[in-house]
């Protein structure tokens, strides 16, 4: 008979209520000098003093750590990420409650850490504004970079209640600063009542490009993401999912939902073809508010899931470019 203990340790097969609450089981670090070799890692971002609605994103990246369960093979794709990759949780970034600027300078400097060693990081939201560290960082490390943002809204406005820094005007500072490059910045999923002309007129000027919940619709979302990765083309790609570009009966806890949305179904499809197709170098998943326990949280299990279709189209990338 084998001994529980050494199943744990020699095969990794644990109930997923057990044991370390990493994501989906990888091995955890905080060290640096064990990031070498590795293929993507997993940061948490837990910060929400950016919102401008629903507080509660902080608790984003141990909801869906809780909500992930073990590897196994995508039964679509016929690959499975925890196989092919390399890949660890090297948990949270030290965040400072109450101090929105020195949280960035942590999640910039640990998601810097990622990049130097050679890795992918997937971060972990927290709200959107957490976008920014992340990018700033990629585009450090890679240049300026294209963007695929998955949204409910463009968070391009210059400032949201007077604020200039927000989870509304990330993706602003970010063209504006050079770090993206706005004839490669592609927003899927955009409906609602948010932002106005003004933003859109920015937007137009700059080259950015646009799908709303509409066109989705009427093109269908595989014509959508055909067209998004032949505007964003090749070189360096941040991939940047707001979990409210979801329908809310399929994410209610998120801080501004907005019916009429994407379906789990097409965003898991969209992000995996995303990551296959192009030079993913970063991305995040955000605004996920926990509204229960582990996978029995609906919204924490689809943004879940959403990281292991970004994990799957690395690896169906490796695999290709490995012959």
């Amino acid at each position: 008979m084998i001994d529980p203990l050494e199943r744990w340790r020699e095969y990794g097969e644990k109930p997923d209520f057990a044991g370390l609450p990493t994501f989906g089981g990888l091995p955890y670090t905080e060290d640096p000098a064990e990031l070498e070799g590795v293929d993507v890692a997993v940061v948490g971002a837990p910060t929400d003093d950016l919102v401008s609605d629903r507080p509660g994103t902080r608790f984003g990246p141990r909801a869906i750590r809780a909500a992930s369960g073990a590897s196994g093979p995508h039964l679509e794709a016929k690959i499975d990420a925890f196989a092919e990759l390399r890949m660890v949780d090297f948990g949270d970034a030290p965040v400072l409650p109450a101090d929105p600027g020195r949280s960035h300078q942590a999640i910039e400097a640990t998601v810097g850490q990622v990049l130097a060693a050679g890795s992918i990081p997937i971060v972990l939201g927290g709200d959107h504004s957490i976008a920014e560290p992340d990018i700033r960082a990629c585009a450090a490390a890679h240049g300026t970079v294209g963007l695929v943002h998955f949204d409910t809204h463009t968070d391009t406005g210059t400032q949201v209640f007077g604020v200039e820094v927000s989870h509304g005007t990330p993706m602003y500072r970010l063209v504006e600063a050079g770090a993206v490059d706005p004839k490669r910045y592609v927003q899927i999923g955009l409906r609602g009542y948010w932002p106005g002309s003004a933003e859109f007129d920015w937007q137009a000027k700059r080259g950015i490009t646009s799908f709303f919940a509409h066109d989705v619709r009427k093109l269908g979302i595989e014509q959508v993401i055909e067209q998004t990765v032949e505007i964003v083309g090749e070189g360096p790609v941040f991939l940047s999912i707001d979990i409210d570009v979801l329908d809310p009966g399929f994410a209610p806890g998120t801080g501004t939902p907005e019916p009429g949305g994407l379906s789990s179904t097409e965003l898991l499809w969209a992000v995996r073809t995303v990551a296959a197709g192009l030079e993913v170098v970063g991305a995040d998943v955000v605004e996920v508010i926990p509204t229960a326990v582990g996978s029995a949280d609906v919204t924490a299990l689809v943004a879940e899931r959403t990281v292991r279709e970004v994990m799957t189209g690395i690896a169906l990338r490796r695999s290709a470019a490995d012959g």
